[in-house]
C-alpha cells in the first residue's frame, strides 16, 4: 500500500508539472479521500477537485496551468435504469460496482455510484463513458440501460444521519455499534484486514475516528462520522453517522 501511495504521489506531481509546461489542464484518475488529502502536502501547482456532483467522495484532480484557468470537466454522469421496473431487483452500490468491474474496468476510472429512487447515477471518466453505455446491460439478474444523465442526484441520495451510542470513538467500538457486532466479531474484521479508514487499511482496533472520517468494512458497507454529540447518562459516546450498507 505504501509503494502504491508513493507511486501515486509521483504521478500527481508529473501531471501538475505537465500542466504548467504545456499550458493546458491535465487530470488524474479518481482519487480516494486519502489521496485527495495528500495533494496540498505535495507542493503541486493550482488544481481543483471534480467528482461530478457536490457530495462526491471520489474526485479527480484537475491540474491547472495557472491559477484561475478554465478546464473542461473530465467527469461524466451516467444514469442506469432497469428496462422493466416491475421485475427489477433493488440495485445497490456493490451490485453496480461488481457489474462494472466485470466489464474489465479499473476502479480508478469510476467515481461515485449513487442509488436513488430505483435508479443509479454512475460517475466515470469521459474516456470510458461510451463503453459503459454500450456494454453494461445487466446488473445481477436485472436487465438495464445506461445513458448520459440529464440531471444529477440530489443530496437526498445520502443516507439520513443517525445517532448511535458507542463505547468510545475507537474504530472497533464504532464498527460494533453500526453493525451490531460483539467485541470479538469486530476484532476479527481488523485481523482479516477488512477495515479501512479514509481508504487506507487499519489493523489496530484501537485507532480513533473523528468527524469527516469515512470507515469502510469489506463485505458490510461503510459509514461517515458527521459529528460527536456528547455522552449518554451511562457514559457512552453519542455519534452522528451516515451509514451505507
Amino acid at each position: 500500500m505504501e509503494n502504491e501511495l508513493e507511486f501515486l504521489k509521483k504521478r500527481l506531481l508529473e501531471l501538475s508539472a505537465r500542466a504548467e509546461k504545456r499550458g493546458e489542464a491535465t487530470a488524474s484518475e479518481f482519487l480516494t479521500p486519502a489521496a485527495q488529502a495528500e495533494l496540498p502536502r505535495l507542493g503541486v501547482g493550482p488544481f481543483v477537485l471534480d467528482g461530478g456532483w457536490a457530495e462526491a467522495e471520489r474526485r479527480v484532480a484537475v491540474f491547472l496551468p495557472w491559477e484561475g484557468a478554465e478546464a473542461e470537466s473530465p467527469v461524466v454522469c451516467l444514469e442506469l435504469s432497469p428496462l422493466s421496473a416491475k421485475y427489477a431487483e433493488p440495485l445497490g452500490h456493490r451490485d453496480c460496482l461488481g457489474a462494472l468491474m466485470s466489464l474489465g474496468l479499473r476502479r480508478e476510472v469510476l467515481g461515485d455510484i449513487v442509488p436513488q429512487d430505483g435508479r443509479v447515477w454512475l460517475f466515470c471518466l469521459a474516456s470510458v463513458a461510451d463503453y459503459i453505455c454500450e456494454n453494461l446491460t445487466r446488473v445481477r439478474r436485472t436487465a438495464v440501460r445506461v445513458f448520459r444523465a440529464s440531471s444529477l442526484p440530489s443530496a437526498a441520495a445520502l443516507p439520513e444521519p443517525v445517532t448511535l451510542a458507542a463505547a468510545s470513538l475507537r474504530l472497533d467500538s464504532l464498527v460494533s455499534a453500526v453493525w451490531k457486532l460483539s467485541r470479538s466479531e469486530s476484532a476479527s474484521l481488523f485481523e482479516q484486514e477488512r477495515v479501512m479508514k479514509n481508504s487506507l487499511p487499519v489493523r489496530a482496533p484501537s485507532a480513533g475516528a473523528a468527524p469527516g472520517d469515512t470507515i469502510s468494512v469489506r463485505g458490510l458497507g461503510r459509514f461517515r462520522v458527521e459529528s460527536t454529540e456528547g455522552q449518554t447518562r451511562r457514559g457512552r459516546q453519542k455519534v452522528c453517522l451516515r451509514i451505507w450498507k
